[in-house]
């Protein structure tokens, strides 16, 4: 079997050691070379043309982001961004990702650390789906302008004379940082339903992203929280390292609540905080499965199927990685099969319903 070649970039030398290390810890993988910044990793990716380039943020001289850019315009390979966990790293990886990055993965030591063990798994999980055929170009396509969502608030279409409201439970891992915007941003103010979002992500990057969802969208965006009210207009992001789930008081109102049990491979958990809205909300609740490595939440969205709801997965054309919303496919699960780009229309006349 033809090894994945990987190009590795930091100015850090014990990094490059660290991080080469890992990679040839996976018989699927080789270290075609490393770089030593963001020039050393351009000039030598244009020359060796790699599989995949993991890329550190932060480097003298030409940084990691101007690099991604160069490699991700010119059709290189993907690149795997190398952030420290921290805010300051968060929002300048949800930067790479909005500019082409295919994923990130965070140094849980600090900007150079030798403490990268516990992240192995993840590196050699997420090369090898960078790697897959159809990436680099799913990577750089530009959503068609014919099929962009409506940008109008949909004021006429929704009565507010409508009794109750209904639930949207949004699942999305790899690739998700990037493929939501072609989504929430599309959803009018004043849709008749309540989104909770499970993004698999570090759990200090939480609150920069919903911040950043909150600056984009129409609705609200909150990180939730154990006790804050559920209300609809408003996205729910699920804290990371808990689940969401909901619960209904005597008085019907819906609350959030955190647990940190089970324990699961994801925490948050798509097929927990699923399952918990279709408790709640019954055939009034909308899946939606995106891209991502796994199948968290391809059972819960045959669960909402089977019991009256509606089910969307975004389609192979516009996965980053067409792993969860293809395992919901492959179990029955999904209703509706469609684009990123046209998944916020999806929603909302499931909503309308």
């Amino acid at each position: 079997m033809k090894k994945i070649r990987v190009l590795i970039c930091d100015d850090s030398a014990l990094m490059r050691r660290s991080l080469k290390r890992i990679v040839e810890s996976d018989p699927r993988l080789l270290v075609a070379a490393t770089a030593r910044d963001g020039e050393d990793s351009v000039n030598k990716a244009r020359d060796l043309h790699p599989d995949v380039v993991l890329m550190d943020v932060n480097m003298p001289g030409m940084d990691g982001i101007t690099a991604l850019q160069i490699i991700v315009n010119e059709g290189i390979a993907p690149v795997l961004m190398v952030s420290s966990l921290t805010q300051e790293g968060a929002v300048v990886t949800f930067e790479s990702i909005a500019l082409g990055a295919f994923d990130y993965v965070s140094k849980p030591g600090g900007t150079v650390t030798v403490q990268m063990g516990p992240v192995a798994p993840e590196i050699i999980r997420k090369i090898k789906a960078a790697a897959r055929p159809g990436v680099l170009r799913r990577l750089t396509q530009n959503r068609p302008v014919s099929m962009k969502p409506r940008r109008t608030p949909f004021h006429k279409r929704f009565s507010a004379k409508r009794a109750g409201f209904k639930a949207v439970a949004i699942g999305i891992s790899t690739g998700g940082p990037k493929t939501l915007f072609d989504v929430l941003p599309y959803l009018p103010k004043d849709l008749p339903a309540a989104v909770f979002l499970v993004q698999h992500m570090p759990e200090k990057f939480i609150t920069s992203y919903a911040r950043r969802i909150d600056s984009h969208c129409l609705m609200e965006c909150v990180e939730a929280k154990a006790g804050m009210s559920v209300k609809p207009g408003r996205i729910y992001l699920a804290k990371g390292g808990y689940h969401l789930i909901l619960f209904r008081k005597l008085n019907g109102d819906i609350v959030i609540r955190t647990p940190k049990r089970p324990q699961q491979t994801f925490m948050p958990s798509v097929d927990i905080m699923m399952k918990s809205v279709l408790d709640i909300f019954g055939t009034d609740t909308v899946g939606v499965l995106m891209t991502g490595m796994g199948s968290d939440g391809a059972e819960s969205m045959l669960k909402i199927s089977q019991t009256g709801g509606i089910t969307i997965a975004e389609n192979e054309e516009s996965s980053i990685v067409f792993g969860m919303p293809q395992e919901a496919i492959k179990l029955g699960g999904a209703q509706v099969i469609a684009p990123s780009w046209d998944i916020a229309n999806e929603i909302i006349k499931a909503v309308d319903g």
